[in-house]
């Protein structure tokens, strides 16, 4: 184990953030460097526990205790080497994933939680710094090819894997880059993108091929792609934004939440000198208090709104963990993000009941009733309403399934009752040799559980072209056992 004592000798530190009045006038992430030695620290907190919860928590098994015991003892390339064998894009998790194992982490039952995030990606970010991240060429190809529809964590993840097992893969984007929601949904703030294209670039050396701006269903047909490819796997992700039928929805300034995240992307990448959607001196209103409506928030205070609400239909959630949601669950409680420290209102137990027209067919202000939970039910509160200026409105309720078009038909895939694609136990749809991985067949989701339906649906993949398989299976995707 790391430091036998160091869980009784240090507190949990995290880096520090750079200041709000400096960081919302530029894009770049919010994060100060955090020293080495704070790091070994934290990492030495680690108990090598004789179960480690931290592995169930996270959907990729990750191997947490053993990296952490290497960071410690600042056995740096042997903690990459760790890392990378249960995760492909570390640097991607190690930024956006919200950490389920510290939340299972068994010092969490009564102190912090070991600080597994900040350890993950300072670890490939050394990686990364130190030219340990090469190529992983297959020593033979195996003659078999596959598509993967996408280019999101789930779909590069997959790539990756069957690219490493001497397959011919490409990768088709409807985008004019690669990188799915990690490119344009992703704010830089959070992610800056450089971390995607190095991956990339990396992947293209493995052999992958990447083909944007092909829309398939579109560009090209479904079954065009099915009599090429020995194989497909649709990993298309879960982006049909939930919409929000009230009256006013119709009225121009109200946008769902990738129509607005998107073409600020488009901005930080030099394809646009300015967002068609800029709220510069405008009011904002932001519906849904989950990730999505953090990346709003954020975007938002960058580009100067006069005023940012957040609003949340659930109650305020408590600051402790709440008895119904024990260890080594993940809890539903209060947390502030970076964006949420720059400013702006959060509302909860909200419910919209109208937009208000300016008179010119644009928003003018939206229309708010307090609700309380009543036997499973939103019930308004009486004479709770109230009406809050609004210049802008952005719908970040979260999603409802994938974007339905030709493809659906095309390749004849089945969805479920939830408009998810439909698969068996070995990620497999109803038409023999087309596979579905990640928020596609899941539902959204979080991309941990992207990269690691990924990862599974790969061998499932290598296994049905070549009837076996030596690509790992992360265990926490034991959900979904693969059979023979």
């Amino acid at each position: 184990m790391a430091d036998p004592r160091g869980f009784m000798n240090s507190t949990r530190r995290t880096p520090q953030t750079r200041p709000v009045d400096v960081r919302i006038k530029d894009w770049k992430e919010v994060y100060e460097d955090f020293a080495e030695a704070d790091l070994r620290e934290q990492a030495g907190r680690c108990m090598d526990c004789g179960i480690p919860f931290c592995h169930n928590g996270c959907p990729l098994g990750n191997l947490i205790p053993e990296w952490n015991d290497l960071t410690w003892k600042a056995d740096w390339r042997a903690a990459s080497e760790r890392l990378h064998a249960t995760n492909n894009f570390p640097e991607f998790t190690g930024r956006l994933c919200p950490a389920p194992c510290e939340t299972a982490c068994v010092l969490g039952i009564n102190q912090p939680a070991v600080t597994i995030k900040q350890v993950e990606v300072s670890i490939i970010d050394r990686a990364w710094d130190s030219g340990w991240v090469q190529p992983q060429a297959a020593p033979r190809q195996t003659g078999k090819t596959v598509a993967v529809v996408g280019s999101g964590p789930a779909g590069l993840a997959a790539a990756q894997q069957l690219a490493r097992a001497g397959h011919t893969v490409a990768v088709y984007e409807r985008a004019d880059r690669i990188g799915g929601l990690l490119r344009y949904g992703i704010p830089e703030f959070k992610m800056e993108k450089r971390h995607l294209d190095r991956r990339l670039r990396q992947m293209e050396a493995e052999g992958v091929r990447f083909r944007p701006n092909k829309d398939v269903g579109v560009d090209i047909r479904g079954r065009d792609l099915r009599n090429r490819y020995d194989a497909v796997v649709l990993a298309v992700g879960a982006t049909q934004g939930r919409d929000l039928p009230v009256p006013g929805r119709e009225l121009n300034g109200i946008h769902q939440a990738m129509e607005y995240l998107t073409p600020s992307n488009r901005v930080q990448e030099g394809d646009l000198e300015r967002s068609p959607i800029d709220v510069k001196g405008r009011h904002v209103v932001i519906i849904g208090g989950g990730d999505t409506g953090a990346d709003c928030l954020g975007t938002a205070h960058r580009q100067g709104a006069a005023s940012i609400t957040q609003l949340e239909i659930m109650p305020r959630p408590p600051e402790e963990r709440p008895a119904q949601q024990p260890w080594p669950t993940y809890p539903m409680i209060y947390r502030v993000s970076s964006a949420h420290e720059e400013g702006g209102q959060r509302k909860y137990a909200v419910s919209t009941q109208a937009f208000v027209d300016d008179g010119s067919g644009r928003v003018k202000a939206i229309r708010l009733v307090e609700v309380e939970l009543l036997d499973g039910r939103f019930e308004p509160v009486a004479g709770s309403e109230i009406e809050i200026p609004a210049d802008f409105v952005f719908l970040a309720m979260g999603f409802t399934g994938v974007e339905q078009g030709p493809w659906v038909d095309q390749f004849g895939v089945a969805l479920d009752g939830r408009g998810n694609i439909n698969r068996d136990e070995n990620y497999a749809t109803n038409v023999r040799g087309v596979f579905a991985a990640g928020d596609a067949g899941r539902g959204q989701s979080l991309i941990v559980w992207a990269i690691a339906e990924g990862r599974a649906c790969a061998a499932a993949v290598d296994r049905y072209l070549t009837g076996q398989s030596n690509l790992p299976v992360p265990i926490g995707s034991s959900e979904r056992q693969l059979t023979v």
